[in-house]
């Protein structure tokens, strides 16, 4: 009986440590580009239950992609109705694996295996390592299977298991055995897995079958409810829809199937051509399909009722010292973490825009509060840049998708960008304070040249961090000429300001608070460009130097 269950434990963790490598190497190979998808075909709720279908059948977790939801709800992509659609495809996405595994592959597997391992060991490109893993998992689940089945084959002669398992007969005590094992495995597919396995060594009934998988359904919304506890309140309403869903559509599927037992598998059989771990899958995938054709003319009033258990709004005011989008406060999941990292530097960036106005309109009419104001936010800003850090560092250990994981380096740039953006308003900050205590004086000239390059860095700036934070390039070209703009500008300034102190029209302190903050300004214009590039992999700004050097030469 100990080699029994040691070859049980051995087959399984073969079968969840298989699984988990499959998800996570599907996720990085296709992570963001899957979350591009999400994010852009789900502005309706049919729409997203055809992608939250899709997407889960991809990356092979229900999990993952619940979590990832509930993220996207947290940082304010999605709303609650679009994540309403994508979380019930996510509950018919699932059940691919359960009809993968009932097909049995296992004496493919140790070859599947091999390939993996020589794609994954031998094979430079990150791409065709990333499917190596795919296949090495998919190799290693199917041995666990093949582990655990052999085991399962032996219990059968024992008659002792096979009295305890005939007994397991009461619905809804194997709903609750469906409701605990998922909850403590972390995976409804690995639960049913099992259940295929004991069905095919005739261990278990598929009327009972049917019951244990009901209970899986419940059992899965354990991690998107661990995932939503820190989040927002809308995060955790997200979370809330995923049990929600998941318990009314048991209690329905229950009340059918206890009225209609016979009628059910006897369908069931004939459409599986009796083969018991065709059944279980098939039932595992009807009865999903089922619950979202039911429940989905009522994302609606699921919807209102997660607001009934968690009450409140989301407070739109930004605290201060306080992270929105990552932390302790915010849903983590791998494949939407640097997405959520390039929020928090969009909120940060535009703290730093705000900030650099309001110290150059202190720095013009000297007004008090405006220079206490930015120094408040820049203490804001120096928080941000620390807390962001080291969330970067942080997710830079953990598995990441191919793409994001390319652009970490980038992210990293970025924040010290901002942070130095933030350095210069309070640098303008400080002069205008200078220039109270001092009584320095502008003049008319120098405060309209400094309103109009104000203006050109402030374009600039929103522009690049738009660009950053979008990814949107429609004024790449713009900005590369404002940079231009913003240099001519400097430069005619300087000279501007040379020549008015020759014709002492202004005292040296002036001209001298005056230089600096041009060149401060121009720098600015610097940190956004370099904003705007960080995460292409080539930089127009050199390409542009590269051939206006080549025309010089031809010329």
């Amino acid at each position: 009986m100990a080699d029994i269950i040691l070859g049980l434990m051995g087959g399984l963790g073969l079968f969840l440590f298989g699984m988990k490598l499959m998800s996570d190497a599907l996720e990085k190979a296709a992570g963001a580009k899957m979350r591009s998808i999400l994010e852009f075909f789900t502005k309706t709720p049919l729409r997203g239950i055809l992608v939250g279908t899709v997407f889960t059948a991809v990356i092979q977790s229900s999990s993952a992609a619940t979590v990832m939801v509930v993220s996207f709800v947290n940082s304010g992509l999605m709303n609650l109705y679009q994540a309403a659609g994508v979380i019930m495809g996510a509950n018919i996405g699932t059940t691919v694996t359960s009809q993968l595994i009932s097909f049995n592959l296992s004496a493919l597997a140790p070859a599947i295996v091999m390939i993996g391992v020589v794609m994954t060991m031998f094979c430079k490109k990150t791409q065709i390592q990333r499917v190596g893993e795919v296949l090495l998992g998919f190799g290693i689940l199917f041995m666990g299977l093949n582990t655990m089945s052999s085991s399962m084959a032996v219990l059968r002669e024992s008659p002792e298991v096979v009295g305890i398992m005939g007994s397991l007969s009461n619905h809804f005590v194997a709903l609750l055995v469906g409701v605990a094992v998922t909850a403590v495995l972390q995976s409804s597919s690995a639960t049913v897995g099992i259940v295929l396995l004991l069905a095919q060594q005739g261990l278990l009934d598929i009327r009972i079958c049917f019951f244990i998988i009901l209970g899986c359904n419940i059992g899965a919304c354990v991690s998107a409810l661990l995932a939503g506890l820190n989040g927002k309140r809308d995060a955790k309403r997200a979370a809330l829809i995923h049990l929600l869903f998941n318990i009314i559509g048991t209690i329905i599927m229950f009340v059918i199937l206890t009225v209609a037992l016979e009628p059910v598998t006897a369908f069931i059989q004939a459409i599986s051509g009796m083969d018991p771990g065709r059944e279980v899958a098939n039932a595992h995938t009807l009865i999903k399909i089922v619950e979202v054709i039911m429940l989905a003319p009522f994302i609606k009033q699921i919807v209102k009722l997660t607001g009934f258990f968690v009450r409140g709004e989301d407070s739109a005011a930004e605290e201060k010292f306080e992270l929105q989008f990552i932390g302790s406060k915010s849903v983590f999941s791998p494949t939407t973490a640097v997405f959520d990292a390039t929020r928090e530097l969009e909120r940060m960036g535009q703290m730093a825009i705000t900030n650099l106005e309001r110290a150059m309109n202190s720095l013009i009419t000297l007004d008090e509060n405006d220079i206490a104001e930015v120094y408040e936010v820049e203490k804001q800003i120096d928080f941000l840049n620390h807390a962001i850090t080291d969330y970067l560092v942080k997710i830079n250990k953990t598995t990441l998708p191919t793409d994001d994981a390319n652009s970490i380096g980038g992210l990293f740039h970025v924040v010290n960008d901002i942070e130095r953006i933030g350095d210069h308003a309070e640098n303008i900050a400080d002069a205008a304070r200078t220039r109270i205590e001092e009584g320095i004086d502008f003049s008319p000239q120098a405060k309209r040249e400094l309103s109009e390059m104000l203006d050109m860095v402030i374009k600039v700036t929103t522009y690049a961090l738009d660009m950053f934070s979008h990814n949107n390039q429609e004024h790449m070209q713009e900005i590369l000429d404002l940079e231009d703009q913003v240099d001519d500008a400097e430069r005619a300034l300087q000279e501007s300001h040379v020549q008015r102190l020759t014709r002492n029209e202004c005292t040296a302190s002036a001209g001298m608070m005056f230089s600096d903050i041009v060149s401060g300004l121009e720098r600015v214009s610097d940190h956004a460009t370099n904003i705007a590039f960080s995460l292409l992999e080539d930089d127009p700004i050199e390409q542009q130097k590269e051939q206006r050097a080549q025309a010089a030469v031809r010329n």
